[in-house]
């Protein structure tokens, strides 16, 4: 019998694993084994930058088409919708591992005050959905006479 050195830090790492394995399964449905796990639930990445007269918002959206996508404002709530179809031809039995990700996602972000909803706009191209959010203009003192 070959005698190992214990190493409590392994353990530690072992039992995070398996307690953050616990949530997933709870929060999100799950297909396949711990070894091939795909979350039914995704979340696009998403990049927001400052430019010079507006803010850029992209999304990745590899695999979604362009009819299934959509962006709403709402009290300065800018919110991206959509949904990816799954290949429902193929059976999860012919899988060895399916880490590509299927169904509804939605995200939301809080635009700064006094923007423009009217002027948004939005494009798609290749899988990434590129928003542009117009600067609000800045307000200038305006000098009233006193007569």
């Amino acid at each position: 019998m070959n005698l190992v050195r214990w190493n409590p830090w392994n353990d530690r790492l072992f039992f995070r694993n398996r307690f953050d394995r616990l949530f997933d399964r709870s929060l999100y449905p799950v297909e396949g084994n711990d070894d091939g796990m795909t979350l039914s639930h995704w979340s696009p990445v998403v990049d927001i930058f400052d430019k010079d007269d507006h803010i850029a918002i992209t999304a990745e959206i590899p695999g979604v088409d362009k009819d299934r996508v959509s962006v709403d404002v709402k009290e300065r709530v800018l919110t991206l919708r959509g949904e990816r179809s799954g290949d429902n031809e193929v059976k999860k039995d012919n899988y060895y591992r399916r880490e590509r990700v299927y169904g509804s996602f939605e995200r939301s972000f809080t635009l700064p005050e006094n923007v423009d909803s009217e002027k948004i706009t939005a494009e798609f191209k290749d899988g990434v959905l590129t928003i542009e959010v117009p600067k609000p203009e800045k307000l200038t003192p305006k000098q009233i006479t006193v007569h």
